[in-house]
């Protein structure tokens, strides 16, 4: 059983997709206030969540949000800060994202988040499925940007740190070059067995099944997820090139391989 957050928070949460609604509800649990708004109507399930729901992005900047988490997708969140009114805001807040690249969202946030309001870059490195039996032992990386109010930053890494995740306090810079040697690589690995189309078979290895649980996962999430890990983390090209190259590079070694073998024997293959 989790302990509450020592400080209660207001959390304004844009954009509610199923990644938001998975979050909020152990922020409810905590005892967090929590404020929604999105493109789609989420009315109905916030009610029932005991979440408050803004259609209007003006009304939802001025109930006084002491956190505004933004939720968006990679690829739509530069539209979803610009539209964001910053002279409806009451109060200065804390401004943190949880985006899957960290470089690109802070570089928006520092361009048009007033002065007087905080900027925090997290990543929590789970979603619904691994996170569905708790978060204990599962990573969250932040990067403390621009930081005034302690006491509401520490609030709101109190919320991930009371429920046991592994708290990982790292530049956006070094989150987006591990980011792309490990989130993104598995994600292309994933698409390029989807493209292959390796399914199941009666004699499947262990590692083999494992392969599979790649393949699946990663078309589990959307493709816009998988271009923004590519267009967004500037790491993430010289990987895919690394991977070309070391594709091509086994490539050659067995056909070299297989050239010299048959050079070296009789061995004909047979034609039936």
């Amino acid at each position: 059983m989790s302990s509450p957050s020592t400080n209660t928070l207001k959390i304004g949460i844009i954009g509610f997709g199923p990644f938001a609604q998975f979050l909020s509800k152990t922020m409810v649990k905590q005892g967090h206030s929590i404020r929604a708004t999105s493109r789609s109507d989420y009315t109905d399930l916030c009610t029932h969540l005991g979440i408050l729901f803004f259609r209007d992005m003006t009304a939802f900047l001025e109930s006084n949000n002491d956190v505004i988490l933004l939720c968006t997708s990679i690829l739509s969140v530069s539209q979803v800060i610009k539209s964001i009114s910053f002279h409806s805001l009451k109060q200065p807040a804390l401004f943190a994202d949880v985006l899957s690249v960290k470089e690109y969202p802070r570089d928006l946030l520092l361009q048009v988040v007033p002065q007087d309001s905080d900027v925090l870059c997290t990543h929590p490195m789970f979603g619904p499925e691994s996170g569905k039996d708790g978060w204990k032992d599962l990573t969250f990386m932040y990067d403390r940007v621009r930081i005034r109010n302690e006491v509401t930053c520490s609030s709101f890494l109190q919320i991930f740190a009371s429920e046991g995740c592994r708290m990982m306090e790292m530049s956006c810079e070094e989150h987006d070059k591990l980011a792309a040697k490990s989130q993104f690589l598995t994600h292309t690995i994933g698409r390029v067995l989807s493209e292959v189309g390796i399914e199941p078979t009666s004699i499947d290895t262990k590692g083999f099944q494992k392969l599979v649980q790649v393949k699946e996962s990663s078309t589990r999430d959307s493709f816009d997820l998988f271009c923004g890990l590519f267009i967004y983390n500037r790491f993430a090209r010289q990987q895919l090139n690394n991977l070309e190259l070391a594709l091509e590079s086994v490539k050659q070694q067995l056909i070299k391989r297989m050239n010299d073998e048959l050079d070296q024997s009789t061995y004909t293959p047979y034609n039936g």
